[in-house]
């Protein structure tokens, strides 16, 4: 990694392909609204405010739509996933958008429309700071239940994530949950994705295999744990797209 790394060298991936079955509704999922706003257009805001013109959107479901929609916040590049074929694939479709510049790239979801600018400026900074090849944004959580937990030796160096069906019980209780969104160096992301398989049950690439092949090649990986759980909320299904308006409800007074 470079010596002189900086926010100038940072992208920003926002994953924003799906169609969201759980939503009860043909509309890509991204396009829902949380208080008469499209949930993509919160994380285009959050994702321009840190990484400017460097953001790359992953389009599928409606490309156009949320093309149209996502490229009125600001000016972006944007990647078509014409298989959704999993997060890992998703985010393959988006390196060739990257422009030369960026060497560590930061990936969001379309559907977490609560998570600011500076908990993402947050991850970014220790990411630099501490020269890692992949940091992962974690959240505590009273109840985790769901959750993919974080496995980590106690000095917040990151040792793998468990998700919840292949948890055993006192990895159960591990109250310290991904959160989907991750900072990685660009070279060793190209390489981990190549290395990746869709050996799993939903036949998918999924990008939290990237730890995986990180920890294998003694990677430095670690994470940041956020100031806020309702930040990372996502939207799968109409409940959490009430409680997503809730929340943004009170933030906005």
């Amino acid at each position: 990694m470079s010596d002189d790394a900086s926010f100038s060298q940072v992208a920003v991936v926002i994953l924003a392909a799906g169609l969201g079955t759980r939503m009860k509704s043909d509309k890509a999922k991204v396009l829902h609204e949380v208080l008469h706003r499209p949930m993509i257009s919160y994380v285009v805001e959050t994702a321009a405010a840190v990484a400017g013109e460097q953001v790359v959107v992953v389009v599928g479901h409606q490309a156009e739509r949320v093309r149209a929609v996502a490229g009125a916040e600001a000016r972006l590049r944007f990647a078509l996933q014409e298989e959704q074929l999993g997060t890992g694939h998703a985010v393959m479709c988006a390196l060739p958008q990257l422009q030369p510049e960026a060497e560590h790239v930061v990936i969001l979801c379309g559907d977490v429309p609560l998570l600011t600018a500076a908990t993402v400026e947050k991850l970014v900074a220790d990411h630099l700071a501490h020269r890692r090849h992949l940091t992962v944004l974690a959240v505590e959580l009273d109840n985790p239940t769901g959750y993919g937990r974080i496995l980590t030796d106690g000095r917040s160096n990151l040792r793998g994530i468990v998700e919840e069906a292949d948890a055993d019980d006192r990895q159960k209780a591990i109250r310290l949950i991904n959160s989907g969104i991750y900072c990685v160096e660009r070279r060793f992301l190209a390489d981990a994705l190549e290395r990746i398989d869709s050996d799993n049950a939903q036949g998918e690439l999924y990008l939290t295999d990237i730890v995986d092949v990180g920890y294998r090649q003694k990677r430095s990986l670690g994470i940041v744990v956020g100031d806020d759980a309702d930040e990372i909320v996502g939207v799968n299904s109409v409940d959490d797209l009430r409680t997503a308006e809730s929340l943004m409800r009170k933030r906005c007074g």
